[in-house]
Protein backbone atom coordinates (compact mmCIF):
# COMPACT_ATOMS: atom_id res chain seq x y z
CA UNK A 1 0.00 0.00 0.00
CA UNK A 2 3.35 2.53 0.89
CA UNK A 3 3.10 5.36 3.18
CA UNK A 4 0.16 7.64 2.39
CA UNK A 5 -0.21 11.65 2.33
CA UNK A 6 -1.46 12.72 5.20
CA UNK A 7 -2.84 16.27 5.83
CA UNK A 8 -1.33 18.55 8.73
CA UNK A 9 -4.34 18.25 10.74
CA UNK A 10 -5.61 15.17 9.48
CA UNK A 11 -4.37 13.17 12.89
CA UNK A 12 -6.93 14.92 15.41
CA UNK A 13 -9.85 13.01 13.52
CA UNK A 14 -7.66 9.39 14.55
CA UNK A 15 -6.17 11.24 17.46
CA UNK A 16 -5.39 7.98 19.69
CA UNK A 17 -5.30 7.57 23.73
CA UNK A 18 -3.01 5.04 23.44
CA UNK A 19 -0.06 6.55 21.64
CA UNK A 20 1.94 9.81 21.44
CA UNK A 21 4.97 12.36 22.82
CA UNK A 22 6.85 11.68 26.01
CA UNK A 23 8.48 14.19 27.45
CA UNK A 24 11.61 14.23 29.58
CA UNK A 25 11.23 15.17 33.05
CA UNK A 26 13.85 16.15 35.80
CA UNK A 27 13.13 13.29 37.43
CA UNK A 28 14.47 10.62 34.82
CA UNK A 29 11.15 9.40 34.06
CA UNK A 30 8.96 10.55 31.21
CA UNK A 31 5.69 12.73 30.85
CA UNK A 32 2.73 10.86 28.27
CA UNK A 33 0.98 12.97 26.37
CA UNK A 34 -1.50 11.51 24.05
CA UNK A 35 -2.84 11.95 20.65
CA UNK A 36 -6.34 12.67 22.25
CA UNK A 37 -4.87 14.69 24.87
CA UNK A 38 -2.88 16.77 22.70
CA UNK A 39 -5.95 17.16 20.50
CA UNK A 40 -7.83 18.64 22.45
CA UNK A 41 -5.32 20.99 23.42
CA UNK A 42 -4.99 22.39 20.17
CA UNK A 43 -8.13 23.07 19.23
CA UNK A 44 -7.98 24.99 22.67
CA UNK A 45 -5.18 26.52 21.97
CA UNK A 46 -7.17 27.48 18.07
CA UNK A 47 -10.49 28.74 20.10
CA UNK A 48 -7.78 30.87 22.21
CA UNK A 49 -6.41 32.40 19.85
CA UNK A 50 -9.48 33.63 17.54
CA UNK A 51 -10.61 34.93 21.26
CA UNK A 52 -7.66 37.16 20.81
CA UNK A 53 -8.18 38.39 17.37
CA UNK A 54 -5.93 36.35 15.45
CA UNK A 55 -7.62 36.19 11.70
CA UNK A 56 -6.78 33.93 8.68
CA UNK A 57 -3.34 34.23 7.34
CA UNK A 58 -2.44 36.04 10.73
CA UNK A 59 1.04 35.20 12.23
CA UNK A 60 1.37 33.43 15.87
CA UNK A 61 5.11 33.69 17.21
CA UNK A 62 5.84 30.69 19.12
CA UNK A 63 8.84 31.55 22.12
CA UNK A 64 8.38 28.05 23.64
CA UNK A 65 10.68 25.06 24.24
CA UNK A 66 9.99 21.76 23.52
CA UNK A 67 6.54 20.71 25.21
CA UNK A 68 2.95 20.02 24.57
CA UNK A 69 2.21 24.02 25.11
CA UNK A 70 4.82 23.94 21.84
CA UNK A 71 2.72 21.47 19.92
CA UNK A 72 -0.44 23.16 21.07
CA UNK A 73 0.71 26.25 19.66
CA UNK A 74 2.02 25.29 16.16
CA UNK A 75 -1.18 22.91 15.58
CA UNK A 76 -3.41 25.20 17.37
CA UNK A 77 -2.13 28.35 15.07
CA UNK A 78 -2.99 25.84 12.34
CA UNK A 79 -6.29 24.86 13.25
CA UNK A 80 -7.43 28.96 13.46
CA UNK A 81 -6.26 29.61 10.25
CA UNK A 82 -3.15 31.27 11.26
CA UNK A 83 0.38 30.94 10.37
CA UNK A 84 2.98 29.76 13.22
CA UNK A 85 6.32 31.23 13.12
CA UNK A 86 9.00 29.28 16.04
CA UNK A 87 11.55 31.86 16.63
CA UNK A 88 14.54 30.17 19.60
CA UNK A 89 13.47 31.13 23.03
CA UNK A 90 16.47 32.79 25.62
CA UNK A 91 17.95 29.36 26.48
CA UNK A 92 19.52 29.15 22.96
CA UNK A 93 21.89 32.41 23.30
CA UNK A 94 24.76 32.66 26.05
CA UNK A 95 24.29 36.37 26.09
CA UNK A 96 21.35 38.29 26.67
CA UNK A 97 22.36 41.35 24.13
CA UNK A 98 22.84 39.09 21.67
CA UNK A 99 19.50 37.30 21.73
CA UNK A 100 17.86 40.28 22.07
CA UNK A 101 19.39 41.70 19.02
CA UNK A 102 18.18 38.60 17.32
CA UNK A 103 15.12 37.79 18.43
CA UNK A 104 14.52 41.87 17.63
CA UNK A 105 14.95 41.71 14.42
CA UNK A 106 12.86 38.14 13.75
CA UNK A 107 9.70 39.33 15.64
CA UNK A 108 10.49 43.09 13.50
CA UNK A 109 9.91 40.71 10.16
CA UNK A 110 7.52 38.28 11.28
CA UNK A 111 5.07 41.16 12.87
CA UNK A 112 3.09 38.51 14.62
CA UNK A 113 -0.11 39.22 15.59
CA UNK A 114 -0.24 37.00 19.03
CA UNK A 115 3.23 35.65 21.28
CA UNK A 116 2.94 32.47 23.19
CA UNK A 117 5.99 32.13 25.25
CA UNK A 118 6.45 30.37 28.79
CA UNK A 119 7.17 32.26 32.10
CA UNK A 120 10.55 31.61 31.94
CA UNK A 121 11.06 34.01 28.77
CA UNK A 122 7.76 36.49 29.19
CA UNK A 123 9.70 38.61 30.61
CA UNK A 124 12.66 38.61 28.35
CA UNK A 125 10.25 38.78 25.12
CA UNK A 126 8.31 41.80 26.83
CA UNK A 127 11.59 43.75 26.77
CA UNK A 128 12.47 42.60 23.33
CA UNK A 129 9.19 43.54 21.65
CA UNK A 130 8.67 46.58 23.48
CA UNK A 131 8.59 49.77 21.02
CA UNK A 132 7.91 47.29 18.42
CA UNK A 133 3.76 48.18 17.96
CA UNK A 134 3.37 44.31 18.59
CA UNK A 135 0.35 42.82 21.14
CA UNK A 136 1.37 41.79 24.86
CA UNK A 137 3.24 38.73 24.91
CA UNK A 138 1.17 35.99 25.97
CA UNK A 139 1.89 32.72 28.58
CA UNK A 140 0.36 29.30 27.26
CA UNK A 141 -1.26 28.29 30.27
CA UNK A 142 -2.80 31.58 30.77
CA UNK A 143 -3.67 31.82 27.32
CA UNK A 144 -5.92 28.60 27.51
CA UNK A 145 -6.89 28.63 30.78
CA UNK A 146 -11.04 28.05 31.08
CA UNK A 147 -10.96 27.78 27.10
CA UNK A 148 -13.91 25.85 25.13
CA UNK A 149 -12.20 23.54 22.46
CA UNK A 150 -12.99 25.55 18.71
CA UNK A 151 -15.74 22.93 17.50
CA UNK A 152 -13.75 22.38 14.43
CA UNK A 153 -10.56 23.41 12.45
CA UNK A 154 -10.54 27.00 10.36
CA UNK A 155 -9.51 26.13 6.95
CA UNK A 156 -5.56 25.72 6.76
CA UNK A 157 -3.88 29.05 5.91
CA UNK A 158 -2.07 29.14 2.89
CA UNK A 159 1.61 29.95 4.40
CA UNK A 160 1.43 27.07 6.64
CA UNK A 161 5.16 28.00 7.91
CA UNK A 162 7.58 30.70 8.19
CA UNK A 163 10.55 30.02 9.40
CA UNK A 164 13.60 31.29 9.69
CA UNK A 165 16.92 30.59 8.19
CA UNK A 166 19.90 30.17 10.51
CA UNK A 167 21.33 33.29 10.07
CA UNK A 168 24.92 31.85 9.60
CA UNK A 169 25.64 34.76 7.01
CA UNK A 170 24.57 37.73 9.11
CA UNK A 171 20.29 38.14 9.65
CA UNK A 172 17.95 35.29 9.74
CA UNK A 173 15.37 35.31 6.55
CA UNK A 174 11.94 34.57 7.09
CA UNK A 175 10.87 31.57 4.71
CA UNK A 176 7.04 31.30 3.51
CA UNK A 177 6.39 27.61 3.40
CA UNK A 178 2.88 27.04 1.64
CA UNK A 179 0.80 24.56 3.36
CA UNK A 180 1.54 22.09 -0.04
CA UNK A 181 5.41 22.54 0.95
CA UNK A 182 5.27 21.46 4.00
CA UNK A 183 2.36 18.69 3.74
CA UNK A 184 4.42 17.05 0.19
CA UNK A 185 7.70 17.62 2.00
CA UNK A 186 6.27 15.69 5.78
CA UNK A 187 5.22 12.82 3.05
CA UNK A 188 8.16 12.83 1.25
CA UNK A 189 10.16 12.12 4.01
CA UNK A 190 7.94 9.58 5.37
CA UNK A 191 8.22 7.82 2.38
CA UNK A 192 12.17 8.31 2.22
CA UNK A 193 12.37 6.39 5.38
CA UNK A 194 9.58 4.13 5.32
CA UNK A 195 8.07 5.88 8.43
CA UNK A 196 5.20 4.69 9.67
CA UNK A 197 3.01 5.10 13.14
CA UNK A 198 4.76 1.48 15.05
CA UNK A 199 7.88 3.17 14.49
CA UNK A 200 8.55 5.20 17.33
CA UNK A 201 10.81 8.31 17.48
CA UNK A 202 13.53 9.83 19.43
CA UNK A 203 14.65 13.62 19.37
CA UNK A 204 16.64 16.58 21.58
CA UNK A 205 16.83 18.50 18.99
CA UNK A 206 15.32 22.32 19.22
CA UNK A 207 11.78 23.15 17.61
CA UNK A 208 13.04 26.76 16.67
CA UNK A 209 15.14 24.94 14.56
CA UNK A 210 13.78 23.29 11.24
CA UNK A 211 15.67 19.76 11.40
CA UNK A 212 13.75 19.88 15.14
CA UNK A 213 10.80 21.01 14.07
CA UNK A 214 9.90 19.61 10.21
CA UNK A 215 12.22 16.68 10.28
CA UNK A 216 11.10 15.19 13.69
CA UNK A 217 8.09 16.91 15.24
CA UNK A 218 5.17 17.40 12.87
CA UNK A 219 6.69 13.92 11.13
CA UNK A 220 5.92 12.68 14.23
CA UNK A 221 2.90 13.83 14.86
CA UNK A 222 1.45 13.95 11.47
CA UNK A 223 2.53 9.97 11.63
CA UNK A 224 0.90 9.16 14.67
CA UNK A 225 3.67 7.63 16.08
CA UNK A 226 5.25 7.50 19.89
CA UNK A 227 8.07 9.86 20.11
CA UNK A 228 10.59 10.46 22.79
CA UNK A 229 11.10 14.57 24.06
CA UNK A 230 14.13 15.79 25.32
CA UNK A 231 15.52 19.27 26.01
CA UNK A 232 18.81 19.89 23.42
CA UNK A 233 20.53 20.94 27.60
CA UNK A 234 19.19 17.40 28.98
CA UNK A 235 21.35 15.90 26.50
CA UNK A 236 23.95 18.06 26.87
CA UNK A 237 24.15 17.09 30.40
CA UNK A 238 23.72 12.75 29.48
CA UNK A 239 23.77 11.53 26.08
CA UNK A 240 23.57 8.46 28.01
CA UNK A 241 20.07 9.15 29.15
CA UNK A 242 19.05 9.85 25.38
CA UNK A 243 21.26 6.01 24.44
CA UNK A 244 19.52 3.96 27.56
CA UNK A 245 15.53 5.38 25.63
CA UNK A 246 16.68 4.32 22.77
CA UNK A 247 17.19 1.36 24.07
CA UNK A 248 14.76 0.53 26.43
CA UNK A 249 11.63 1.79 24.33
CA UNK A 250 13.41 0.96 20.95
CA UNK A 251 12.90 4.06 18.83
CA UNK A 252 13.67 3.45 15.48
CA UNK A 253 14.03 7.01 14.11
CA UNK A 254 16.13 10.31 15.44
CA UNK A 255 18.25 13.08 13.66
CA UNK A 256 20.79 15.29 14.67
CA UNK A 257 23.43 17.08 12.87
CA UNK A 258 27.08 15.78 13.44
CA UNK A 259 28.00 17.62 16.10
CA UNK A 260 25.48 15.94 18.33
CA UNK A 261 27.02 12.36 17.07
CA UNK A 262 30.81 14.05 18.08
CA UNK A 263 29.39 15.17 21.41
CA UNK A 264 28.16 11.46 22.01
CA UNK A 265 31.23 9.87 20.88
CA UNK A 266 33.65 12.33 23.48
CA UNK A 267 31.20 11.73 26.56
CA UNK A 268 29.97 8.00 26.53
CA UNK A 269 32.50 5.17 26.86
CA UNK A 270 32.02 1.84 26.21
CA UNK A 271 32.10 0.43 29.24
CA UNK A 272 28.62 2.68 29.98
CA UNK A 273 26.54 0.84 26.78
CA UNK A 274 26.74 -2.72 29.27
CA UNK A 275 22.77 -4.00 28.52
CA UNK A 276 21.97 -1.10 25.79
CA UNK A 277 20.73 -2.69 22.50
CA UNK A 278 19.99 -0.77 19.20
CA UNK A 279 19.02 -3.25 16.66
CA UNK A 280 15.45 -0.95 17.06
CA UNK A 281 16.89 1.84 15.12
CA UNK A 282 16.30 1.86 11.72
CA UNK A 283 16.81 5.52 10.49
CA UNK A 284 19.55 8.50 12.40
CA UNK A 285 18.84 11.29 9.91
CA UNK A 286 21.98 13.57 10.05
CA UNK A 287 22.26 16.86 8.48
CA UNK A 288 22.37 20.54 9.09
CA UNK A 289 26.18 20.62 8.76
CA UNK A 290 28.66 19.05 6.91
CA UNK A 291 29.51 15.27 7.88
CA UNK A 292 32.49 13.88 8.93
CA UNK A 293 33.54 10.33 7.75
CA UNK A 294 35.76 9.70 10.82
CA UNK A 295 32.81 10.69 13.16
CA UNK A 296 30.42 8.02 11.31
CA UNK A 297 32.76 5.71 11.44
CA UNK A 298 33.60 5.92 15.27
CA UNK A 299 30.14 6.32 16.21
CA UNK A 300 28.99 2.78 14.48
CA UNK A 301 32.25 1.50 16.09
CA UNK A 302 30.99 2.33 19.28
CA UNK A 303 27.19 1.64 18.81
CA UNK A 304 27.63 -1.15 16.16
CA UNK A 305 28.84 -4.23 18.91
CA UNK A 306 24.96 -3.48 20.61
CA UNK A 307 23.28 -3.90 17.21
CA UNK A 308 23.31 -0.84 15.50
CA UNK A 309 23.47 -1.40 11.43
CA UNK A 310 25.71 0.86 9.82
CA UNK A 311 22.67 1.34 6.96
CA UNK A 312 20.84 3.33 9.78
CA UNK A 313 23.14 6.05 9.22
CA UNK A 314 21.66 8.43 6.76
CA UNK A 315 23.43 11.70 5.71
CA UNK A 316 20.84 13.92 4.24
CA UNK A 317 20.75 17.60 2.69
CA UNK A 318 18.33 20.17 2.93
CA UNK A 319 17.31 23.63 4.13
CA UNK A 320 15.03 26.03 5.30
CA UNK A 321 14.26 27.32 1.47
CA UNK A 322 13.20 23.78 0.30
CA UNK A 323 11.22 23.28 3.11
CA UNK A 324 13.78 21.03 4.54
CA UNK A 325 14.70 17.70 3.17
CA UNK A 326 16.27 17.17 -0.50
CA UNK A 327 18.38 14.61 -0.69
CA UNK A 328 18.59 11.08 1.60
CA UNK A 329 20.23 8.06 1.42
CA UNK A 330 18.08 4.95 1.48
CA UNK A 331 17.53 2.84 4.02
CA UNK A 332 20.01 -0.05 4.70
CA UNK A 333 22.38 1.40 1.76
CA UNK A 334 25.48 2.24 3.90
CA UNK A 335 27.15 5.66 3.32
CA UNK A 336 30.54 6.30 1.27
CA UNK A 337 32.65 8.63 0.36
CA UNK A 338 33.98 10.25 -3.10
CA UNK A 339 36.16 12.92 -3.85
CA UNK A 340 35.54 15.03 -7.02
CA UNK A 341 37.48 14.53 -10.48
CA UNK A 342 40.77 14.74 -10.65
CA UNK A 343 42.14 18.64 -10.91
CA UNK A 344 39.02 19.80 -10.22
CA UNK A 345 38.84 21.35 -6.57
CA UNK A 346 41.21 21.85 -4.10
CA UNK A 347 37.75 21.67 -1.74
CA UNK A 348 38.35 18.98 -0.08
CA UNK A 349 41.07 19.73 1.49
CA UNK A 350 42.21 15.90 1.21
CA UNK A 351 39.04 14.67 2.91
CA UNK A 352 36.80 12.27 0.88
CA UNK A 353 33.18 13.40 1.19
CA UNK A 354 30.50 11.92 2.78
CA UNK A 355 27.53 11.50 0.27
CA UNK A 356 23.99 12.86 1.19
CA UNK A 357 21.78 10.59 -0.95
CA UNK A 358 19.72 11.00 -3.97
CA UNK A 359 17.01 13.45 -4.49
CA UNK A 360 13.87 12.73 -2.67
CA UNK A 361 10.41 11.76 -4.70
CA UNK A 362 9.95 15.20 -6.93
CA UNK A 363 13.03 17.33 -6.19
CA UNK A 364 15.63 17.39 -9.21
CA UNK A 365 19.05 18.57 -7.96
CA UNK A 366 21.38 20.06 -10.46
CA UNK A 367 25.36 21.22 -9.81
CA UNK A 368 26.15 24.89 -12.21
CA UNK A 369 29.37 26.82 -12.96
CA UNK A 370 29.58 30.24 -12.01
CA UNK A 371 28.13 30.82 -15.56
CA UNK A 372 24.63 29.11 -14.76
CA UNK A 373 25.96 26.46 -17.29
CA UNK A 374 24.52 22.61 -16.12
CA UNK A 375 28.00 20.78 -15.12
CA UNK A 376 28.32 17.39 -15.58
CA UNK A 377 28.87 14.54 -12.77
CA UNK A 378 32.02 14.35 -10.19
CA UNK A 379 32.13 18.39 -11.33
CA UNK A 380 32.41 20.96 -8.41
CA UNK A 381 29.79 23.26 -8.72
CA UNK A 382 26.76 25.72 -7.15
CA UNK A 383 23.71 23.27 -5.71
CA UNK A 384 20.50 24.11 -7.58
CA UNK A 385 17.60 22.41 -6.60
CA UNK A 386 13.80 22.65 -8.51
CA UNK A 387 10.48 20.62 -7.80
CA UNK A 388 8.13 20.16 -5.06
CA UNK A 389 8.14 22.16 -1.35
CA UNK A 390 10.36 24.88 -2.66
CA UNK A 391 9.14 27.94 -0.09
CA UNK A 392 6.68 30.60 -1.76
CA UNK A 393 9.10 33.70 -1.15
CA UNK A 394 10.75 35.86 1.56
CA UNK A 395 9.49 38.19 4.70
CA UNK A 396 10.71 41.23 4.31
CA UNK A 397 14.19 42.19 3.29
CA UNK A 398 17.09 41.18 5.47
CA UNK A 399 19.66 41.10 2.44
CA UNK A 400 20.61 38.19 0.48
CA UNK A 401 24.31 38.43 1.97
CA UNK A 402 23.95 33.95 2.54
CA UNK A 403 24.11 33.38 -1.00
CA UNK A 404 20.54 31.87 -1.47
CA UNK A 405 17.82 33.18 -3.25
CA UNK A 406 14.65 31.82 -4.60
CA UNK A 407 13.64 31.93 -8.62
CA UNK A 408 12.09 31.30 -11.83
CA UNK A 409 15.20 28.86 -11.63
CA UNK A 410 14.27 27.38 -8.43
CA UNK A 411 16.31 27.13 -5.46
CA UNK A 412 19.71 28.50 -5.36
CA UNK A 413 21.34 27.62 -2.70
CA UNK A 414 24.84 29.38 -2.30
CA UNK A 415 26.17 25.55 -1.47
CA UNK A 416 29.06 23.75 -3.24
CA UNK A 417 28.85 20.56 -3.95
CA UNK A 418 29.18 17.51 -7.25
CA UNK A 419 27.00 14.86 -8.35
CA UNK A 420 28.44 10.91 -8.69
CA UNK A 421 26.01 8.22 -9.53
CA UNK A 422 22.98 10.33 -9.14
CA UNK A 423 24.11 10.95 -5.32
CA UNK A 424 24.68 14.53 -3.92
CA UNK A 425 28.09 15.37 -2.07
CA UNK A 426 27.96 18.69 -0.12
CA UNK A 427 31.65 20.36 0.68
CA UNK A 428 30.30 24.06 2.12
CA UNK A 429 29.08 27.92 1.80
CA UNK A 430 30.11 29.07 -1.50
CA UNK A 431 30.85 32.63 0.36
CA UNK A 432 32.77 31.09 3.18
CA UNK A 433 35.74 29.68 0.31
CA UNK A 434 39.41 30.96 -0.78
CA UNK A 435 40.81 30.76 -3.91
CA UNK A 436 44.46 28.66 -3.98
CA UNK A 437 46.01 28.41 -7.20
CA UNK A 438 42.74 28.65 -9.18
CA UNK A 439 40.98 25.61 -6.97
CA UNK A 440 38.43 26.44 -4.20
CA UNK A 441 39.51 25.94 -0.61
CA UNK A 442 36.39 25.68 1.60
CA UNK A 443 36.36 26.82 5.32
CA UNK A 444 34.37 23.50 6.30
CA UNK A 445 36.46 20.93 4.87
CA UNK A 446 39.57 22.91 6.68
CA UNK A 447 37.18 22.70 9.96
CA UNK A 448 36.79 19.13 9.64
CA UNK A 449 40.29 18.29 9.19
CA UNK A 450 41.02 19.99 12.55
CA UNK A 451 38.34 17.76 14.42
CA UNK A 452 39.95 14.94 13.05
CA UNK A 453 43.49 16.07 14.67
CA UNK A 454 41.55 16.79 18.31
CA UNK A 455 40.29 20.34 18.43
CA UNK A 456 36.54 19.49 19.31
CA UNK A 457 33.67 20.95 17.33
CA UNK A 458 32.24 24.41 18.00
CA UNK A 459 35.86 25.22 19.62
CA UNK A 460 37.15 26.69 16.61
CA UNK A 461 36.18 27.86 13.07
CA UNK A 462 37.78 29.26 10.05
CA UNK A 463 37.12 32.49 8.28
CA UNK A 464 38.49 32.43 4.58
CA UNK A 465 38.91 35.90 2.37
CA UNK A 466 40.46 38.51 0.77
CA UNK A 467 41.68 41.02 3.53
CA UNK A 468 43.16 44.52 2.88
CA UNK A 469 43.95 42.61 -0.70
CA UNK A 470 45.29 39.69 0.56
CA UNK A 471 44.15 36.44 0.70
CA UNK A 472 43.36 35.55 4.38
CA UNK A 473 42.96 32.66 6.63
CA UNK A 474 41.89 32.67 10.38
CA UNK A 475 41.09 30.51 13.08
CA UNK A 476 39.35 31.68 15.74
CA UNK A 477 39.82 29.63 19.18
CA UNK A 478 36.95 29.18 21.61
CA UNK A 479 39.24 28.55 24.41
CA UNK A 480 42.50 27.31 23.26
CA UNK A 481 44.26 24.41 24.67
CA UNK A 482 47.70 23.77 24.03
CA UNK A 483 49.13 22.51 20.69
CA UNK A 484 45.83 23.69 18.95
CA UNK A 485 47.79 26.36 16.97
CA UNK A 486 50.42 24.38 16.02
CA UNK A 487 47.74 21.76 14.38
CA UNK A 488 45.46 25.14 12.83
CA UNK A 489 49.00 26.34 11.75
CA UNK A 490 49.61 22.60 10.31
CA UNK A 491 46.68 22.38 7.84
CA UNK A 492 45.77 25.98 7.13
CA UNK A 493 49.75 26.49 5.83
CA UNK A 494 49.29 22.88 3.87
CA UNK A 495 45.90 24.35 2.14
CA UNK A 496 46.18 27.89 1.81
CA UNK A 497 49.51 28.01 0.06
CA UNK A 498 51.32 31.83 0.86
CA UNK A 499 48.07 33.29 2.11
CA UNK A 500 48.49 35.14 4.93
CA UNK A 501 47.74 33.39 8.37
CA UNK A 502 45.86 34.70 11.70
CA UNK A 503 44.77 33.50 14.97
CA UNK A 504 42.17 34.58 17.54
CA UNK A 505 41.54 33.80 20.78
CA UNK A 506 37.89 34.40 22.33
CA UNK A 507 36.67 32.65 25.47
CA UNK A 508 34.86 29.64 25.18
CA UNK A 509 31.25 29.66 23.93
CA UNK A 510 32.41 32.86 22.65
CA UNK A 511 32.57 32.14 18.97
CA UNK A 512 29.42 34.17 17.75
CA UNK A 513 27.05 31.58 16.64
CA UNK A 514 23.39 30.51 15.03
CA UNK A 515 20.68 29.85 17.09
CA UNK A 516 21.54 26.07 15.84
CA UNK A 517 24.97 26.26 16.89
CA UNK A 518 27.15 26.80 13.34
CA UNK A 519 29.65 29.75 13.08
CA UNK A 520 28.86 32.58 12.19
CA UNK A 521 31.72 32.92 9.56
CA UNK A 522 30.83 35.80 7.57
CA UNK A 523 29.76 38.20 10.33
CA UNK A 524 33.38 37.40 12.12
CA UNK A 525 34.78 38.02 9.75
CA UNK A 526 32.78 41.22 8.05
CA UNK A 527 33.90 42.54 12.31
CA UNK A 528 37.35 41.40 12.30
CA UNK A 529 38.08 43.30 8.59
CA UNK A 530 36.31 46.57 9.97
CA UNK A 531 38.53 46.15 12.75
CA UNK A 532 35.21 45.73 15.11
CA UNK A 533 36.28 42.84 16.70
CA UNK A 534 36.72 42.87 20.40
CA UNK A 535 39.51 40.16 20.26
CA UNK A 536 42.84 40.58 19.59
CA UNK A 537 44.14 39.36 16.00
CA UNK A 538 47.83 37.46 15.65
CA UNK A 539 49.58 35.85 13.67
CA UNK A 540 49.29 32.20 12.95
CA UNK A 541 52.87 30.44 13.29
CA UNK A 542 53.74 27.20 14.57
CA UNK A 543 55.99 28.88 17.43
CA UNK A 544 52.91 31.01 18.94
CA UNK A 545 51.32 30.07 22.01
CA UNK A 546 47.95 30.04 23.46
CA UNK A 547 47.07 33.42 25.04
CA UNK A 548 44.76 33.75 27.93
CA UNK A 549 40.92 33.52 26.77
CA UNK A 550 39.62 37.36 26.04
Amino acid sequence: MGIPDRGLLEWLDEASTERGLYYANRDDGWDFWSYRDLGELVLKTAAALRANGVGQGDVVGLVLRSSPGFVAGFFGALAAGATPCSIAPPFAFQRADEYEKHAGQLFETARPRYIICDDESLERIRKVTAGLGLTEPGVFDELVAGVEPLERPMPLPEIALLQFTSGSSGFSRGVQISADALRTNLTGMRRWIDWSPEYPGISWLPVHHDMGLVGYLLNVVVTGCDGWMMQPDDFIRSPLRYLRCVSEHGAAMTGMPNFGLAYILRRVKPAQLEGLRFDSMRAVIIGAERVDPQVLEEFHALLGPHGLDRGALLPAYGGAEATLAVTGLPLGEGWSTQTPDAGDAASLAGTAVVGCGRPLEGRTVTIVSEDGEVLPEGQVGEIIVTGVSIASGYVGDAGSASGTSLGDTGLTTGDAGFLRDGQLFVIGRLGDGLKVSGKMVFAESLETLLHQRGIPERRVAVLLGVRDGVPTGVAVFGGAQPGWRDLAHEVLAEWLGDAELLAVDVARGGIAVTSSGKPRRRVIWKALCAGEFSATTQPLTPTTQPQTAA
